[in-house]
């Protein structure tokens, strides 16, 4: 009998498995967010900008944490977290890879996200996301996270959310 276990581990924002899940990533925002509002998918130096812009985002120890999910092995997903002050972590970057979705990924993935924050030190989780990352909003929604007041000045942010991790 062959098991398709989902594992999640933290990973170096550098690690192979890492790049693959940031260019996914990048690729698919970016071209959501550009065929949304200009028809078009994203210019390759474009792309390439964007990556080397946020690859890292903060997520490395002492003070954050790339988490990568795996499905029988292969790498699958990816969140970070990473403080913004002392009692408060922000999660990044939550993403799953498309064939990977609908399988029960995601919400082990924020579990453990909120795991990683809470072992940080947080009592509160903080998180900004976009409008037509309507997927996202649902999961955060369904796992207790409620919207609130901009709590940053991230140019495509359009809804904040919060959670109390105690």
């Amino acid at each position: 009998m062959t098991t398709t276990a989902w594992t999640i581990a933290p990973e170096p924002v550098g690690s192979p498995a890492a790049a693959l899940l940031w260019r996914a990533y990048y690729t698919e925002v970016s071209d959501r967010w550009y065929l949304l509002h200009e028809g078009r998918r994203t210019d390759p130096d474009d792309l390439e900008r964007e990556m080397a812009a946020g690859s890292t985002d903060g997520l490395v120890p002492p003070a954050g944490q790339l988490l990568v999910a795996r499905l029988g092995g292969e790498p699958a997903g990816m969140a970070g977290v990473r403080l913004a002050d002392p009692r408060t972590a922000e999660l990044k970057r939550v993403f799953l890879l498309e064939g990977m979705r609908g399988k029960g990924g995601a919400a082990l993935l924020l579990a453990a996200a909120e795991d990683a924050a809470r072992a940080l030190g947080a009592g509160r989780m903080i998180l900004d996301t976009r409008s037509d990352l309507v997927e996202a909003r649902a999961l955060y929604t369904r796992s207790g996270y409620e919207e609130t007041e901009r709590h940053n000045d991230e140019p495509y942010a359009e809804h904040w959310f919060t959670k109390n991790l105690l």
